[in-house]
């Protein structure tokens, strides 16, 4: 995947965006939920400049929000990981894990977080994968009406007949701007 050629797919993806009916309870219930610990995702936000419900939508998708899971891929944060990304930590909390995962990946050095770089760094932060079978990425699109069926069940383990069940970033943020009005995204122009 280039960076940005997926931008003005992502930003149409986002305005034909609906989340599933059957699904906007469950998304509610989350986003509720991480807004609940907006200031504990605030703190990592302010070592690392990216946006507390971006780290708060990862936390979700590695973990289900458990503080005891890294924000990496979800192993342990007390001891060293063994998913990738493997041989990280221990690290002394849930907030240091979460800092050294957001550097690895190269969230800490965007600048701006437009919608498209939002949606474009998720996926990057999960993995490309879904790209190379042409489609939209459940960790970006789960629980909407833009995703497909199609799934890594593991690292590196492909299904075409699996369907995430996990609630995806986008609709996180959609339900968390419906909560928060100081979140304020700016698009591409």
């Amino acid at each position: 995947m280039i960076y940005g050629n997926q931008w003005p797919i992502y930003a149409k993806q986002w305005d034909e965006m609906q989340i599933l009916p059957n699904r906007l309870n469950e998304v509610n219930k989350v986003a509720h939920r991480l807004f609940a610990s907006k200031i504990r995702y605030a703190a990592v936000e302010q070592a690392t400049t990216v946006p507390w419900y971006m780290i708060a939508a990862i936390h979700e998708r590695e973990s289900g929000q458990d503080w005891k899971a890294s924000l990496a891929q979800g192993d342990r944060w007390d001891r060293v990981s063994i998913h990738v990304p493997a041989g990280r930590g221990p690290f002394a909390s849930w907030e240091a894990a979460a800092i050294d995962a957001l550097h690895i990946d190269g969230l800490t050095l965007v600048k701006d977080w437009r919608l498209e770089k939002s949606l474009f760094y998720w996926e990057k932060y999960n993995g490309t994968g879904y790209f190379a079978h042409n489609l939209p990425s459940p960790y970006n699109w789960g629980a909407t009406t833009i995703q497909k069926p199609g799934k890594y069940t593991g690292d590196g383990k492909w299904s075409f007949n699996t369907t995430d069940t996990q609630v995806g970033c986008a609709a996180i943020l959609k339900a968390l701007m419906a909560i928060d009005s100081t979140i304020q995204i700016v698009r591409e122009t």
